[in-house]
């Protein structure tokens, strides 16, 4: 057998496998990249790679073991190297403490097609609109630093059970940094996209001269608490943290936020007076993401059991109420709850909520805007108490105009609570977490007025 195809090297990596089942999943990665500097494109990348992943299973009479084992991989002697390696490792292994029956026979109509690529073409209309916004920055006195990049990755997962299953994921973002030319003032923008035809780099870069005309005056405030305007970036950048501690097994051991004192999870509680709802939906629009279970490896959020498994829309909280934490077939056993592994994307939505981020401004008669956060730590999981700083741009807002720009602070903050002090909320759009939107480009939040935001120390961060 000497074709490589993707779909061939799954085919060949079930036909080697020795074990009493396998799975192989192979991805295809196909990525282009600009980056600049100085009002100058300074590099520009076009990459391919291929990773293979084998999950061998044992039964060994006192229960199911596993092994998975990923490496990069492009040939058929590669894939049965790997095969070999990980059937061993699972004869050597105890039994899975997460073992299920594997998901039987699901097929996608494509599953024999091609992996999809990008190429630096999906710049063609951005690049020209940046060139034409360094023109401006220039002419202004204003330095841009930035990078875009839009990988396409086509994932093949096969199963044993006869599980042959496709999915194509183009993910793109930029972000881009302003400076005055003396250094003392930056401003940040970014955004999330699936194929940049969404992405206008002046519109990007008139939103950065708004802000660096912000922070001509500064103004020094000490810590404290205050009137804070959260735009949905910085909601991503904490909700996302939220989203990635909501293990139904390590609540239901008494770890997290979301365990109930005396035993149990909090699933069924009421976390916000507020009408707001934190979902996942692998069809939403402009997010859309993989609508099965793809595991490498199982941990309290995922089982290499359930690879396979359909994903559809899953509310975690509803209306307030917490209504489901990540789950996979085993840790379902453990909790009583339905079955809910994590999907690749988050929707923050309050109910009723029309206003812009701007609207929200207006409102407010002294206080803060941010911009984004970042260096996001847990200090408290009990509580998900959460530390960090602001960065590029923390604006005074007084009698609903924004008046300058004050001093980075660190901040003390639990997105639980804020779901609950928060006393306005806007429409809900795509943002883009800064701290975690490599990770997690997929979201689209709400922007969050929290009367008493916690300031807890000033920054000397720039």
């Amino acid at each position: 057998m000497t074709s490589t195809t993707p779909h061939d090297l799954v085919e060949a990596g079930l036909a080697a496998s020795q074990a009493d089942d396998c799975i192989v999943t192979v991805t295809r990665s196909s990525s282009a990249n600009l980056r600049w500097a100085n009002n100058t494109l300074t590099t520009n990348g076009l990459m391919s790679g291929s990773e293979i992943s084998v999950i061998s299973f044992v039964d060994g009479g006192q229960g199911v073991a596993s092994a998975a084992l990923s490496r990069s991989a492009v040939t058929v002697d590669d894939v049965r190297d790997l095969v070999a390696a990980a059937d061993a490792a699972a004869r050597a292994a105890g039994p899975a403490e997460d073992a299920a029956p594997l998901v039987e026979a699901d097929q996608s109509d494509t599953w024999d097609a091609p992996p999809e690529p990008t190429s630096i073409g999906v710049f063609d209309t951005f690049a020209p609109a940046l060139g034409d916004a360094f023109g401006r920055a220039r002419s202004a006195d204003r330095l841009l630093y930035g990078y875009v990049e839009h990988t396409v990755d086509t994932v093949y997962l096969g199963s044993s059970r006869g599980v042959r299953l496709r999915h194509v994921q183009p993910t793109g973002h930029v972000g881009i940094t302003a400076k005055d030319a003396a250094l003392t003032r930056s401003a940040w923008v970014g955004q999330a996209t699936r194929d940049f035809t969404d992405v206008d780099a002046l519109v990007l870069d008139a939103e950065l001269e708004r802000r660096l005309g912000w922070a001509e005056r500064a103004v020094a405030l000490p810590a404290g608490r205050y009137d804070t305007v959260l735009p949905p970036t910085a909601v991503a950048d904490l909700m996302i943290y939220a989203y990635w501690t909501s293990a139904a097994r390590d609540a239901h051991e008494g770890q997290t936020v979301y365990s109930r004192p005396g035993g149990g999870t909090r699933v069924g509680e009421r976390l916000s007076s507020r009408p707001v709802t934190v979902y996942s939906d692998p069809a939403y629009p402009g997010l859309e993401a993989a609508p099965f279970v793809t595991a490498s490896a199982s941990s309290s959020l995922s089982s290499v059991f359930d690879n396979g498994l359909e994903l559809g829309r899953t509310d975690w909280i509803a209306d307030g109420t917490l209504a489901a934490l990540g789950q996979t077939r085993h840790s379902a056993q453990l909790t009583g709850l339905d079955v809910t592994p994590l999907i690749d994307n988050l929707v923050v939505e309050v109910a009723g909520a029309e206003q812009s981020l701007e609207q929200i401004v207006t409102g407010v008669e002294r206080g803060l805007l941010l911009t984004c956060l970042w260096y996001i730590r847990e200090v408290d999981p009990q509580t998900l108490l959460l530390t960090g700083l602001t960065r590029d741009g923390v604006y005074l807002v007084e009698n609903g105009e924004v008046t300058g720009a004050v001093n980075n602070f660190r901040f003390n903050e639990s997105p639980i609570d804020l779901l609950d002090r928060f006393d306005v909320a806007s429409a809900t759009v795509p943002s883009f977490s800064r701290e975690w939107g490599d990770y997690f480009p997929r979201t689209a939040t709400a922007a969050l007025r929290v009367p008493d935001f916690n300031m807890s120390s000033v920054s000397q961060a720039n």
